[in-house]
């Protein structure tokens, strides 16, 4: 009876391993399978593409315009005789700096000192003349026609002699106002007519600039607005303020004509220079501010290339003001955005990215 049920209980436990064995053999073809699908997969996605990119943060920006002027001397005028007389004297030299009042030039006045010295001495008789009939007249010892000629006499000598004065002071030849003599063209011993002109003289204490603005921002340089300007002869940026708009634009050109005027220490500015001004127009101080090459045009306008969960997102965008490097971005990017700037000729929707840099 035992070596009976021996023998029955061996073959089924054969059965059972066999089946083990046989569910052991299917699931490792099943797990080779899955291995070898996981593998052929990474084998045939896309790798990431490298590439470089900026995080869009608010920042301050300002829209500048730049246009061409002029530097004008505060004060300028030509110097020259409002007589036709010989030059004795010239009383400067080239290249200095003279006071108000300063005399610059001496014109020969012998003949009209010689004609004031005649009417100056008969100046006095008529006075002498004058005093006598005023008391004669208080007695009734000539009649009022005789003082009143006497009197008139007087009076026209005496405008006479004024005249005379006006036209010796005139053969002086003063500074008008503080500033910086230039090249001198007439010496001692030179005729000069009132055409003729002397030299001239400066005041470089201060400049004026004059410059031209499109009627688009005819409204937007208002006076007393503080603007930048460069001149080719040094790096230097200086400031000047406006302090006057001509009244209406230029009907050829349509534009305004504006004033600014510049502090000028040491003279370092020269009249006459060509002037290079930034006008600052508007600014904003959460703008948002893309590389330029990051921008990808169309016929319909402008896109930029996103990153989301690591993958490329084409973002249709509008643009504002340009500078040199950069651009606005007035819709489409919000703050935070992670902007592709390089690599993106190997790009398109969808495609994987890994970066190199972020900014």
């Amino acid at each position: 009876m035992t070596i009976k049920a021996l023998s029955q209980v061996q073959p089924l436990k054969v059965i059972a391993a066999a089946t083990v064995l046989f569910f052991l053999f299917l699931l490792a073809g099943c797990y080779g399978k899955v291995k070898e699908a996981a593998a052929a997969s990474v084998a045939t996605a896309p790798p990431a593409t490298p590439v470089d990119g900026i995080i869009v943060r608010p920042a301050t920006l300002s829209e500048e315009l730049e246009v061409t002027g002029s530097l004008v001397a505060n004060q300028q005028v030509d110097i020259a005789s409002e007589l036709t007389r010989k030059i004795i004297r010239v009383n400067v030299k080239e290249g200095s700096f003279v006071h108000t009042g300063e005399l610059l030039f001496q014109l020969d006045d012998q003949d009209l000192q010689a004609q004031l010295e005649k009417l100056s001495q008969r100046e006095k008789l008529a006075i002498l003349n004058e005093q006598r009939l005023r008391d004669l007249i208080k007695h009734e010892a000539v009649i009022q026609q005789d003082y009143d000629q006497a009197f008139t006499n007087l009076k026209v000598l005496q405008a006479e002699i004024a005249e005379l004065r006006v036209m010796i002071a005139k053969t002086r030849i003063q500074a008008p106002f503080s500033g910086r003599i230039g090249i001198i063209h007439v010496y001692p011993g030179a005729i000069v007519s009132t055409n003729t002109i002397l030299t001239n003289l400066e005041d470089n204490s201060v400049v004026k600039l004059e410059f031209s603005v499109p009627e688009k921002y005819a409204n937007v340089i208002t006076q007393g607005s503080e603007q930048h300007f460069s001149v080719t002869s040094d790096s230097r940026q200086y400031k000047a303020n406006v302090v006057a708009r001509e009244s209406r634009l230029d009907a050829n050109t349509r534009t305004l004509l504006v004033r600014a005027v510049s502090p000028n220490p040491g003279g370092i500015l020269i009249p006459g220079q060509s002037a290079r001004m930034h006008l600052e127009l508007h600014s904003s101080n959460d703008a948002l501010v893309v590389p330029s090459q990051s921008l990808i045009p169309s016929a319909g306008g402008y896109s930029v290339y996103v990153s989301r969960n690591s993958q490329v997102q084409a973002v249709p965008i509008e643009i504002g003001q340009r500078g040199p490097n950069s651009v606005e971005v007035l819709k489409g990017l919000h703050k935070d955005d992670t902007v592709i700037t390089s690599n993106l000729l190997r790009l398109m929707p969808g495609s994987p990215v890994q970066f190199v840099t972020l900014k």
